[in-house]
């Protein structure tokens, strides 16, 4: 068995944003050679999330909008965990969307559904945050 790790770097404009990584995971991929197995994509950070879904302009502000909801940045007192960094949403809101995904390819191609793509989704953003590729196969 064969792995190849990447790491990818991000530092986003806003606190919180959604970047579509999926062409990042395919170079990876084809940079790794390995041709069939598993590939983790991992969020290093604690208010980051990766997960799948639709690349919908109107379904990521309707995620924004809905996380928003279920855990609002203000007011600030709302949370115990808030202090030095303000970003107790942050962790909510990554605790909803998860750490990772795994995704199996074959003959070096990701094997999704329709519509299917991996994204990064920033929580507490405008600071440098970083996302590890790991493939593992034959």
């Amino acid at each position: 068995m064969k792995s190849y790790r990447k790491i990818l770097s991000f530092t986003t404009p806003h606190r919180r944003d959604y970047i579509n990584i999926t062409p990042q995971v395919e170079a990876a991929l084809a940079e790794s050679t390995i041709r069939e197995g598993l590939c983790l994509v991992n969020a290093m950070h604690i208010t980051a999330s990766v997960y799948i879904n639709d690349d919908e302009p109107g379904l990521l502000r309707d995620y924004d909008d809905w996380l928003e909801g279920l855990a609002p940045h203000e007011p600030l007192s709302r949370y115990r965990h808030n202090g030095a960094e303000e970003n107790g949403d942050a962790h909510l809101k990554r605790q909803v969307m998860g750490r990772e995904v795994v995704v199996a390819f074959t003959a070096g191609k990701l094997d999704f559904g329709p519509w299917e793509q991996i994204f990064y989704g920033e929580f507490d953003g405008r600071r440098p945050k970083r996302v590890m590729i790991k493939i593992v196969g034959e």
